[in-house]
């Protein structure tokens, strides 16, 4: 497995969608949800702090919350996504706000694109993901060898 270039990882036809929205996107966020429940109740819902409750509160979809997201929300959702327990994450961030907790921020989609998880950052992009042949299905995700990656590194370290 070290000499693999990729990784394979499996999203189950059960997503485990990661809800997460700004200040200024949540009211989006919460009317797509409610106009998609009937689709997003057959999947894991999650989200960080005021958005999740918002969610659950408008549409009745049981939503596991976590923290805020400036308190760690989005840090602790990165961390499921690196634990497999994240399989999908719409995250609508406002890009006309500057954002307290920015780091976080980028380093949540970083970890998302390292472990290729679907991210849709607006609406047109939601509407396209959940109305996929893949939202019904499951599918093979392709995660980069890192551990190959660092032992190339470490070898070429010693050749030097």
């Amino acid at each position: 497995m070290l000499n693999d270039a990729y990784v394979t990882m499996e999203i189950g036809a059960t997503k485990h969608i990661a809800l997460v929205a700004h200040d200024g996107k949540k009211k989006e966020l919460v009317d797509w949800c409610d106009r998609n429940k009937e689709i997003l109740k057959f999947h894991f819902l999650c989200g960080t702090g005021t958005t999740a409750r918002l969610i659950a509160e408008r549409t009745g979809l049981p939503v596991k919350g976590y923290c805020s997201g400036p308190l760690g929300g989005d840090q602790q959702i990165g961390a499921k996504i690196v634990e497999g327990q994240i399989d999908f994450m719409i995250f609508l961030w406002d890009p006309l706000e500057a954002q307290p907790h920015d780091p976080d921020v980028k380093a949540l989609l970083r970890i998302a694109v390292v472990y290729d998880i679907p991210i849709a950052n607006n609406l047109a992009t939601a509407d396209f993901m959940l109305n996929s042949s893949y939202m019904k299905t499951s599918y093979q995700r392709k995660i980069e060898n890192f551990n190959r990656t660092i032992q190339k590194r470490v070898e070429e370290m010693k050749e030097k």
